[in-house]
């Protein structure tokens, strides 16, 4: 029998229990979860907390009795009498094994998810010493990877596997040779849990922060009391609105976002914060913020943006309800269309999107002897947090340090400040470190969504199918807060057209505040939503004129010397039509295919000026520092720059290291638009040619401590709808694609081929992940993802509830890469963070209009058969 005794003070238990084969002994809470247990009792770290008590991420996997269990969702009593056995405990040949067919794949990339696949692939292994490709997705269905698509995880499974039988293993490649399949950075550590992430961080005399969010999404704040939560044993402080010293309102373009809303005011959303509480545990924190009392005065949510844009609607913001106006005018619109042989017009819908990164949102913030506040944050833009914490403090920026720590996935969501503040501003009031880590529901309550837009089109071609004109109208739900909403919907009005010549265009797009969910930045940035409706837009014209899917692409693709939508014209870098000639005969010869191109920005562009800064720094031992300024968030960064710097300074992989941190000058603003690659790798090359110089021959060592500072600068972007402009430039550079979706005689995905114009390769293995995580993700915005909001009130409130398509319904994706060089980027090369999933739904609607004859207008497409066998628990369920 479990071995549990009750202690004499009636509110612990005794545990006693064999912990990777070392018997552990230890009195709990009865409530304790297992992986409460794990992680905080026994400090093992290699567990993570994705969703807790949820149980469906599978990031706290682990072995009881041999069994594969998740930690999250299990209380931490039912441990006793048995064996646990955790990535630690692991034989030392096991786990070089598993962090060698990890790495080789190229199977982590964020890495967050990738200690619980290997506990969850070890069960497996136990009991099916050969399984098939089939056989590993079924067995990994209750862990969920947002980076790699899974192509990538059953292939290391299966090498691991094919190992313990006795077959060789493909070696790693260390060369750092740009184009070569080099390791991926940090890629053991990640495999086997080792590397930390923020809530993997302590501190000595570390406090553990929790917040009290809204209760409603507009609502008028008449009284709130903390006394009750001051109270509660192991409770160090509180704070509000009213002990912020500093700036209350931050933002990344438009300073509107409260960090906390004061008594008097009106909640904008249910992830408006309150209050944080700074407790001595993190159960005790959580506990005494459910004691913040609140009373309001409830008022009727604006959750519609049409709604909004009425005249006597409630307004949200001082300025009122519309964030932003984008115009893209050129030529005669209404003229064009009247003379076109073929006019279609059509309303397209898109949804909330969650992005459902696997790391919750999480900081530490630890007050310095000397004054200073250090901060740990895992956000994609380390200087844009050191401004904003600063400004919430009312102290000068130098007095703050932020420092990035590997994040467990973003897509765009921790562009914005998320609880790096808060955590600061406890620590500055505790006088000790402070860390809080949202939970999964916390999570999806707070940060920003995917944009729904609704986009009415009317489209015109000739005879001959060649565009003549396009007309859109979108109007973009913001939520509560601008984020950078308006830069989406410049975005989405800017890539209107698509990867196609128009010589017409009028396209308005309006982002609108609301009391929904904040919506942001989220991979794509606009580009997909009208993608869907431009690509839809071009099928239903091609079936009037009478030729397929493909030439009416052909006809009317961009090159070099045409204009692209918003009016710029067109450089070398332009390998659209080698895109569509690399997928012509597949998609040519299915009977159910479907297919899209796709255009997506590098840069942020817009007239914004743009920087890549880089320092090497030669050290004693050899080696060479890199410090750069992005966020490593599993898309390569780190490894791809690296990389560069290898190549150009001779060095293989293992002779460099990076690090990111406010201590060097390097502000570039946020990881994001696709750029990351191309800036900081011109950077780099600026910052290696100076130190081969200073080199002339001599070892790396010999100028140890020495720091080289490159830095690469783009400042001839125009402002969309510079009528003033005689040759606009909306972007530095441009990724291109082409995507074909294919269905079996079922209706079922079969397989995705995706061409994608990438100037130069850098690293095939990475790249791959890119594109196969890309459609992954774009399958889920076709198909089953949705974040459903319902009166201001967020209905799906799980990972399991959000639609994400597990490792069973994913299909092969065949990569086919182009490389039609950009000038702009290191050795041509272009960034493809975005562009790989742009296309994916639209390609996936033109195939299942092949197969069923039904023009769909709204995603997510869940009436088909497609979706429910990608998702079979959709089965039964349509809309």
């Amino acid at each position: 029998m479990p071995h549990i005794e009750q202690q004499p003070t009636g509110g612990v238990v005794h545990v006693a229990f064999t912990l990777n084969g070392t018997p552990v002994g230890l009195d709990i809470r009865p409530d304790m979860p297992m992986l409460e247990l794990l992680r905080e009792g026994c400090g093992i770290t290699s567990v993570k907390d994705g969703c807790a008590p949820e149980g469906s991420c599978g990031a706290c996997t682990v072995l009881m009795d041999g069994k594969a269990v998740v930690a999250c969702s299990q209380l931490a009593t039912r441990v006793a009498g048995r064996n646990v056995l955790t990535q630690e405990g692991l034989p030392a040949a096991d786990r070089e094994l598993w962090a060698h067919a990890f790495v080789a794949s190229g199977a982590s990339q964020c890495g967050f998810c990738s200690p619980g696949i290997v506990m969850k692939a070890e069960a497996l292994l136990g009991r099916n010493p050969d399984p098939s490709r089939g056989e590993i997705a079924h067995a990994l269905a209750g862990n969920l990877c947002r980076c790699t698509g899974y192509v990538k995880i059953i292939d290391a499974v299966g090498l691991a596997a094919s190992a313990r039988r006795g077959e060789p293993v493909p070696p790693i490649d260390t060369s750092g040779r740009v184009g070569s399949r080099t390791r991926r950075l940090r890629g053991r550590e990640l495999a086997l849990g080792d590397k930390p992430y923020v809530n993997d961080l302590t501190a000595p005399g570390m406090l553990h922060g929790a917040v009290r969010f809204s209760d409603h999404p507009r609502a008028r704040v008449v009284r709130l009391d903390v006394s009750k939560a001051l109270a509660y044993p192991a409770v160090v402080g509180v704070v509000t609105a009213r002990d912020v010293p500093g700036e209350r309102t931050q933002g990344l373009i438009t300073r509107d976002w409260r960090q906390f809303v004061a008594e008097g005011e009106t909640t904008s959303y249910v992830g408006d914060v309150l209050a944080v509480v700074a407790a001595e545990t993190r159960y005790a924190a959580r506990e005494a913020a459910k004691l913040v009392e609140v009373e309001y005065e409830v008022l009727p949510p604006v959750t519609d943006p049409f709604d909004a844009l009425e005249a006597g609607a409630p307004a949200l913001h001082p300025n009122g309800n519309v964030l932003s106006v984008s115009n893209v005018k050129r030529g005669d619109v209404d003229h064009a269309l009247a003379s076109a042989a073929h006019v279609a017009t059509e309303t397209f819908r898109t949804q909330f999107i969650e992005h459902a990164f696997l790391e919750p949102e999480s900081s530490l913030a630890v007050p310095q002897e000397d004054g200073t506040l250090y901060v740990y944050s895992q956000g994609q833009g380390i200087w844009d947090d050191r401004r904003q914490i600063a400004s919430i403090l009312g102290e000068p920026e130098d007095r703050i340090r932020v420092m990035m720590v590997a994040c467990g996935g973003a897509f765009g969501a921790k562009e914005d400040l998320n609880v790096q503040g808060h955590a600061s501003l406890l620590a500055r009031t505790t006088g000790r470190p402070v860390r809080i880590t949202l939970s999964r529901e916390e999570s999806l309550r707070f940060h920003v969504k995917r944009h729904p837009i609704v986009m009415e089109y009317t489209v015109g071609c000739d005879e001959g199918g060649h565009l003549v004109a396009v007309r859109a109208r979108m109007v973009g739900d913001t939520g509560a807060y601008a984020s950078v909403g308006d830069k989406v919907l410049e975005r989405a009005a800017g890539h209107a057209c698509g990867a196609y010549k128009v010589p017409n265009v009028d396209v308005e797009a309006r982002a609108v505040y609301t009391n929904n969910p904040p919506c942001g930045a989220m991979r794509g940035f606009g580009a997909n939503q009208s993608n869907f409706a431009i690509e839809g837009m071009l099928d239903r014209l091609a079936e009037r004129v009478g030729i397929d899917g493909w030439e009416i692409r052909w006809r009317n693709a961009l090159d070099v010397g045409d204009r692209f939508g918003a009016g710029q014209k067109l450089g070398p870098g332009v390998g659209l039509k080698k895109t569509l000639l690399a997928v012509r005969d597949a998609y040519r010869s299915a009977r159910y295919a479907g297919i899209a191109c796709a255009v997506k920005n590098a840069g942020v562009g817009n007239g914004l000026t743009e920087y890549g800064r880089a320092i090497l720094r030669p050290e004693a031992d050899g080696t060479v520092t890199l410090y750069h300024s992005w966020t490593e968030m599993g898309q390569g960064c780190d490894t791809a720059l690296a990389q560069i710097a290898c190549e150009e300074l001779g060095l293989p992989a293992d002779q460099v290291r990076v690090r990111v941190d406010t201590e060097h000058e390097l502000d570039t603003g946020q990881t994001t638009a696709s750029r990351s690659t191309m800036l900081g790798g011109r950077a780099i090359i600026d910052a290696a040619a100076k130190l081969r110089q200073e080199l002339n021959g001599a070892p790396i060592a010999s100028l140890a401590g020495h720091e080289f500072y490159g830095e690469f600068k783009v400042d001839w972007t125009t402002s969309l709808g510079d009528t003033s402009v005689a040759e606009p430039v909306m972007h530095f550079a441009y990724a291109w694609a082409t995507q074909v979706a294919l269905l079996d005689d079922q209706g079922r995905l079969a397989k995705v081929i995706a061409a994608h114009d990438v100037g130069k390769v850098i690293n095939p293995t990475l790249l791959e992940g890119q594109i196969e995580g890309g459609v992954h993700m774009g399958l889920g915005h076709a198909l089953t993802e949705e974040f459903v909001v319902e009166g201001g009130y967020p209905r799906t409130t799980t990972l399991k509830s959000l639609g994400i398509i597990p490792p069973s319904g994913m299909p092969p994706v065949e990569c086919i890469f182009i490389e039609e060089p950009s000038p702009e980027g290191p050795y041509g090369a272009k960034g493809v963070g975005e562009v790989c999933l742009v296309p994916t739904a639209s390609a996936v609607a033109g195939a299942l209009y092949a197969f069923d004859g039904v023009r769909r207008t709204r995603l997510p497409m869940r009436d088909s058969a497609a979706a429910r066998a990608a998702l079979p628990r959709l089965a039964g369920r349509a809309g």
